[in-house]
């Protein structure tokens, strides 16, 4: 075997599964021993995963190594070998056919792996029972055949990228960018080779000819191929931009850049700009700066990976003024992905440019896809800050407007530490710090009010906080909710039941499932444990029955209750803990 064959298998056995990566065994283990697996199982395991990459951005399959990177091989006959091979092409798993590249390789012990590279496609391709999914970080997600239309249309965008300027070559390219992002990229071959693997280059009358996108990337003239492909930075004074005699600009500069290497060039450029306050912690003073790093460099790096290139009057522009930072980006979001769904932190992903975001991805400067503004409104929150907010300029720019104003004083905020277990948003922490400095009470006129929302998403909400613990409504018939501590350990509760509490208090809620992941055990012993638990009133049921069962907090636990459990209950908690254990 070549040297690049074994770089890719070690590549693929360190890997981890994400948005442009998956790996799935061929072997079956069901019944104890190894066996091959049925060649329509792992046949529908690969048109879902290339269908999913190819709605998407591109990825890689690989069949013969199993989830933990050891490598196992394909140990069927070369005729179904071939069939597993035509899977992308064939019309009875997958239509439209996906455009893929799949090879047979064989390891040095011998073993047979399926390697598959599904590039993004302008079609949306369905599966033979007609469902769409998109790959969305190391998921396979349904997508609503609803959505398909506008899918279609925002895929319509990613040809841009894909276009070829007229008089560009090779040489337009900087060989010292091109061979630092085939080292990012891992495949420990030749940059060439890299940028034909991420189709960043097209072969054409016997030479390679470069995109729009690797001209955008890596190119020694960005400019030369798009007029605004930088980014316009200015400082305003005070809050307000003035103009005319009282024009407020107290620095304005450009920064220019290949796309590989405009992240770092801005953060440079722009980290002199946030500023640092002290604050006083512990007796000691604190330096913090205004904006937390992660939140604005994500919102830089999203504005370069994924505005719309295709609008060449406009550029990515960042205006910082003393109470806030706007980035603005040419080109709303593409379909499915709406500054509502933004707001509300949905894990969700389509990109305009997938070439140019698969190589930043490479690159480092993108994680997984659609995680990165989940965390930014985390990191604000963190922060003690008001959440981002997204809004459309003018039809054709998002704005994403970054509040260094705190939304709570230094002892809230201490205050709102002990609920950094449960998985609440940040709506909800608002309202129970408006409940802290108000009684530790709250109503839903109250939430609705300061969260500025609608009485179904209020509801909806407190209903949340209720199942989490951290609410409750004393009397059946008030309209008064209380505040309570999180769900916290007491010498009294059962041993397995501190185990299994870090999970309740994030959720809310266990299941069967969840007990089995935590103590490694099996259904019937997990089943046996929550029934006990619910027993002895440390668990309620919810009313659902089977494989849907779920438990909420008990009375005994909401109540953090010092009664001593029974003998009875001693004995029968004592022995399923035994059991659990072995």
């Amino acid at each position: 075997m070549n040297a690049p064959a074994q770089n890719d298998i070690a590549r693929w056995s360190a890997a981890e599964e994400g948005q442009f990566f998956e790996r799935k065994s061929a072997l079956d283990r069901s019944g104890g021993a190894r066996k091959p697996r049925k060649v329509a199982a792992i046949a529908h395991d690969i048109a879902e995963a290339l269908a999913a990459f190819a709605n998407a951005d591109g990825g890689e399959l690989v069949v013969g190594i199993e989830d933990d990177g050891t490598v196992s091989g394909v140990p069927h006959a070369d005729a179904k070998v071939q069939l597993l091979l035509g899977v992308p092409k064939d019309r009875n798993y997958v239509d439209p056919p996906i455009p893929c590249r799949a090879r047979k390789m064989s390891t040095p012990d011998g073993l047979t792996l399926l390697h598959f590279e599904a590039d993004w496609s302008p079609n949306v391709h369905l599966l033979a029972d007609s469902r769409c999914l998109r790959r969305v970080q190391d998921q396979n997600a349904p997508f609503d055949k609803d959505q398909v239309r506008a899918l279609k249309e925002a895929k319509a965008q990613g040809l841009f990228e894909r276009s070829f300027p007229a008089g560009a070559r090779m040489e337009d390219l900087d060989e010292a960018l091109l061979t630092r992002f085939a080292e990012a990229a891992g495949s420990g071959a030749a940059y060439r080779d890299a940028l034909t693997r991420f189709r960043l280059t097209e072969g054409r009358n016997g030479h390679a000819v470069p995109t729009l996108a690797a001209l955008l990337l890596f190119g020694r003239d960005p400019g030369r191929w798009h007029e605004r492909a930088g980014i316009d930075f200015v400082r305003w004074d005070g809050k307000e931009r003035k103009t005319g005699a009282d024009l407020n600009v107290s620095k304005r500069f450009r920064i220019e850049a290949p796309l590989s290497v405009l992240p770092d060039r801005a953060f440079e450029a722009i980290k002199p700009f946030i500023r640092e306050r002290q604050q006083l912690h512990d007796l000691f003073f604190i330096e913090k700066l205004e904006y937390p790093t992660f939140a604005w460099q994500e919102a830089v790096v999203n504005a370069i990976a994924h505005r719309d290139y295709s609008i060449r009057g406009m550029g990515i522009e960042v205006w910082m003024f003393d109470d806030r930072m706007e980035v603005r980006s040419p080109g709303l979001p593409p379909a499915p992905v709406t500054l509502e769904a933004l707001a509300s932190r949905a894990p969700m992903h389509c990109s305009r440019n997938p070439m140019i975001v698969r190589a930043l991805t490479a690159l480092g400067y993108m994680r997984e896809l659609g995680e990165g503004v989940p965390r930014m409104f985390d990191e604000m929150e963190r922060a003690g800050c008001y959440p981002p907010r997204f809004d459309a300029i003018g039809g054709a720019v998002v704005q994403l407007t970054l509040r260094n104003e705190p939304i709570y004083d230094r002892a809230t905020l201490e205050w709102l530490r002990q609920f950094a277990g449960v998985e609440l948003s940040g709506d909800q922490k608002r309202v129970l710090a408006f409940a802290h400095a108000h009684g530790d009470r709250f109503t839903s006129r109250d939430y609705q009010k300061v969260i500025e929302t609608d009485l179904y998403t209020a509801s909806n909400a407190i209903k949340d906080m209720i199942r989490k613990g951290v609410a409750v409504l004393p009397t059946k018939r008030g309209k008064v909710y209380q505040t309570r501590e999180p769900l916290h350990a007491t010498s009294e509760m059962p041993e397995l039941l501190l185990d299994l509490l870090p999970r309740l208090q994030k959720t809310g809620v266990l299941r069967n499932q969840d007990v089995r992941k935590i103590f490694s055990s099996n259904r019937i012993a997990a089943g046996r444990l929550l029934r006990s638990l619910v027993d002895a009133e440390w668990l309620e049921g919810t009313g659902r029955r089977g494989a849907g069962a779920t438990y909420r907090p008990g009375k005994r636990l909401l109540n953090q209750s010092a009664i001593a459990p029974e003998a009875r209950e001693t004995d029968a908690m004592g022995r399923e803990t035994d059991a659990m254990k072995r």
